[in-house]
């Protein structure tokens, strides 16, 4: 194994997971060596850490105007999918969030901010998010905006919070929803935006449908404020006809700039949170409507062709075996190759 290949599998266990925690190459070197199967010098890993810190692939991140290294949050893939929350026109039309192509690094920067902002509201309220990041990263992603959501919200029906032990899953209640047939748990499909405009808005609100058949209901979760009187009657007359809902963080973009990095909203802790929602304010428009039409199957079928699909049936699979509602992020720290083929008749009459 090459040693950039051995960087990527040892940095994630050493780097900090937030900017202000940041480590300095010289430690970072010092605690590298130990770990690695033959010598390198100081200078090699100085150089590699530096290069593989501007590769957006890659785990190491650098602190922006200073010095230390933290574990990168934004890969790839999610660049990728963060550009669905701007839709592609809304450049072109010189939108108040999603800005000209001259400014593209200023909308990412918004886009990436604002998924991290709603992943944390939504555990803020004892839901659990999932980001459909992998499912835009290849020459399909124009046509899977049509096909996958931005994200998923888990909310347990059974179960209460331990102060200790996290969501922990009543197991006698997930068997009589079993024999009831119904899931122990209700998914809403999201799709997120920056904004809304007229240009666009039969686009988006059609998008958050597509993407929503096989979940209980589908959210379209937006961060610039929506104050057009008429645009919320479209957007009710819309809901009321399909069932979607439509919500907004009410957010200016200076409001969104104003935000720390996105790594550093993830780690908040609660106290922390509600510090910072003086900066945003959640307002409904209209609310989803419970279709009760989960479609595991549809999971499964797609699962082979889609990582995010793939991803997304081991964690709630994991989570019905071990009667505790993980994370993403604590499942992803556990064995994410783990077999369930032993649980699989528990886990499809489950849910």
């Amino acid at each position: 194994m090459n040693l950039r290949d051995q960087l990527k599998t040892i940095l994630p266990d050493i780097l900090p997971a937030t900017p202000l925690d940041s480590i300095k190459g010289t430690e970072l070197i010092e605690l590298v060596k130990y770990r690695l199967h033959q010598n390198y010098s100081d200078a090699t890993l100085r150089y590699h850490f530096s290069i593989m810190s501007c590769d957006p692939s890659s785990p190491i991140a650098k602190v922006e105007q200073g010095q230390g290294y933290y574990l990168r949050t934004t890969t790839i893939h999610s660049l990728h999918s963060a550009r669905n929350l701007i839709t592609p026109s809304q450049g072109l039309l010189g939108e108040k969030l999603a800005l000209s192509d001259n400014d593209v690094d200023i909308s990412m920067s918004r886009a990436n901010k604002f998924r991290a902002l709603f992943q944390r509201f939504c555990e803020a309220r004892s839901n659990f998010p999932f980001i459909f990041e992998r499912s835009f990263s290849d020459s399909e992603a124009g046509a899977n905006r049509w096909r996958y959501p931005d994200a998923a919200i888990v909310e347990w029906l059974v179960g209460e919070v331990d102060d200790v032990d996290g969501f922990i899953l009543d197991s006698r209640q997930v068997e009589v929803q079993r024999m009831l047939g119904s899931a122990p748990f209700q998914v809403t499909s999201v799709k997120l935006k920056l904004e809304l405009s007229y240009s666009t808005l039969r686009e988006d609100l059609f998008q958050c449908l597509s993407t929503s058949d096989w979940a209980d209901c589908g959210d379209l979760v937006v961060a610039a404020p929506i104050d057009d009187e008429q645009m919320i009657e479209d957007i009710r007359h819309f809901a009321n006809t399909f069932g979607i809902g439509v919500s907004t963080f009410g957010m200016e973009a200076d409001a969104l700039d104003d935000m720390p990095e996105p790594a550093t909203i993830h780690s908040f802790l609660t106290r922390e949170f509600e510090a910072i929602q003086s900066l945003f304010t959640y307002r409904r428009i209209t609310s989803p409507r419970n279709k009760k039409n989960f479609d595991w199957q549809k999971i499964r079928d797609h699962r082979e062709e889609n990582s995010d699909f793939s991803r997304f049936e081991q964690w709630i699979s994991r989570c019905l075996i071990d009667k505790k509602a993980y994370s993403i992020n604590e499942f992803i720290g556990l064995n994410p190759s783990d077999d369930f083929s032993d649980s699989e008749k528990e886990t499809e009459s489950a849910a």
